[in-house]
């Protein structure tokens, strides 16, 4: 999935928003729905690029370690079913 948006429009957008533009408007402008900016807005209102870079750096490093764990989830079943057999 290509992300049309970086994060330095993302972050413009919602500013605009927060400074009065109607939503409509931007969605106009932008060529995005309402919802998705009510979505922006929620996930980066108040934020500076730097911050939203970060937040993206830190999600993708949770998604690795999530992975990881249920990795070795599965290892550690693995292991307990190949020792409970009688050999």
């Amino acid at each position: 999935m290509k992300q049309r948006f970086t994060e330095d429009q993302i972050i413009s957008a919602v500013k605009k928003l927060e400074a009065g533009i109607t939503a409509k408007e931007l969605s106009r402008e932008l060529g995005v729905t309402q919802q998705t900016l009510y979505h922006w807005k929620k996930k980066f209102g108040g934020m500076d690029v730097s911050e939203a870079r970060r937040m993206k750096a830190l999600e993708a490093e949770n998604a690795k370690l999530k992975r990881l764990v249920a990795e070795q989830a599965l290892d550690i079943i693995m292991l307990k079913e190949v020792n409970s057999k009688k050999w």
